[in-house]
């Protein structure tokens, strides 16, 4: 199994990649949400630069922000000073669109735009549609080194539900669920991305990657899932996480989609948002807040022993190790961890005594 971090993208704090790097891991990924952290194409190539083996890639790339064919050249530029180590995350922009109060790209969109940036990200000229008129596009200048298309840029397609599981199995070359670390979520979500694949007559590869995104806190002897260093490490994932969900609640109205860990503290999480000191239409500037570098204050009573070990992967190292072997068993490839920004270091550091018994 392959193990990676995925950090906050703060461009002044590009130096992490190298202890990232040193630390053995074998990638980073940054996050691209424009109303929260810096450029993450800007910062990964600070990052390349600063490394010579570590694998980078968007964690995820947003696709309704970008027009596809600026994703597929910003990664390919990247991939001009880090050739054949980096990779594209993309999904439908659950929270980066969500923080500005509209909805995620929707499934319809998002296949047409894997299907541009696929074939761009190929060397292929592609039939594009932009403002109603469909031109065929293609990069120009090909030999002058402006972008680099000979080392493959892997595209890892972010999914959860049905349609955009499919989707990945039509386009992508990698899934990156949550929950992908539970061997009965990623039997599912490979069930899917199967069907998507066979619905278009595509044999997905031997080497089809399968990742996971979720924390980790490597308990002391004794210590507790809610002792405040662990709230300190997982809490900002946890709420985060909560967050997704109440937004995908509110869209569906539908009970099912609250999975049991959060039951407890469901009721009065909606309470809690319905309360909060802001029109209803300004909500989105409130949900958020936070995401997934801490968690708000307020929201700490909803930080239970439950809740975090529901979202997160809590337990002595060796406890956590043999979890990582059940779920590299189930078939997942890579285990990607996202601890809150004050404890990055922390647990990084931390989770290698783990990946030293592997």
């Amino acid at each position: 199994m392959q193990f990676s971090v995925t950090v906050q993208t703060k461009i002044e704090d590009w130096k992490i990649f190298k202890e990232i790097e040193d630390l053995g891991y074998d990638a980073a990924w940054l996050p691209d949400s424009q109303m929260i952290w810096s450029d993450c194409y800007a910062t990964m190539a600070l990052a390349a630069h600063t490394t010579s083996r570590l694998r980078l890639g968007t964690g995820v790339a947003i696709a309704p922000t970008r027009i596809a064919p600026v994703t597929a050249h910003s990664i390919a530029s990247i991939n001009q000073i880090a050739p054949g180590r980096v990779f594209i995350g993309i999904g439908t922009g659950n929270t980066a669109m969500r923080v500005m109060g509209y909805n995620p790209m929707s499934v319809g969109a998002f296949g047409e735009y894997l299907r541009v940036l696929r074939a761009l990200l190929h060397g292929e000229p592609v039939e594009y549609t932009f403002n109603g008129k469909t031109r065929l596009i293609d990069f120009i200048d090909q030999d002058l080194g402006f972008r680099n298309l000979e080392q493959p840029v892997p595209i890892q397609v972010a999914a959860n539900g049905p349609k955009a599981l499919r989707l990945a199995g039509v386009y992508g070359d990698a899934l990156v669920s949550a929950f992908n670390e539970q061997p009965e979520y990623l039997k599912y979500h490979m069930g899917m991305v199967q069907e998507g694949a066979s619905e278009v007559g595509r044999e997905l590869p031997s080497d089809f990657h399968t990742a996971t995104l979720t924390t980790v806190a490597v308990l002391k002897p004794g210590e507790s899932a809610t002792s405040e260093r662990v709230v300190e490490q997982c809490g900002a994932w946890t709420a985060a996480i909560l967050h997704f969900v109440y937004e995908n609640y509110r869209y569906t109205k539908n009970e099912e989609v609250v999975p049991e860990f959060f039951q407890n503290v469901w009721d009065e999480y909606c309470d809690h948002v319905n309360k909060m000191d802001c029109p209803e239409d300004e909500r989105h500037l409130r949900i958020h807040k936070g995401h997934c570098s801490y968690y708000p204050p307020d929201e700490r009573r909803f930080l239970t022993d439950e809740t975090i070990r529901g979202v997160c992967m809590v337990g002595e190292p060796k406890e956590i190790a043999e979890k990582l072997r059940a779920a590299e068993s189930g078939g997942l490839n890579e285990f990607s961890i996202l601890p809150s920004l004050s404890s990055v270091r922390e647990v990084m550091r931390d989770f290698v005594e783990v990946m030293k018994i592997l």
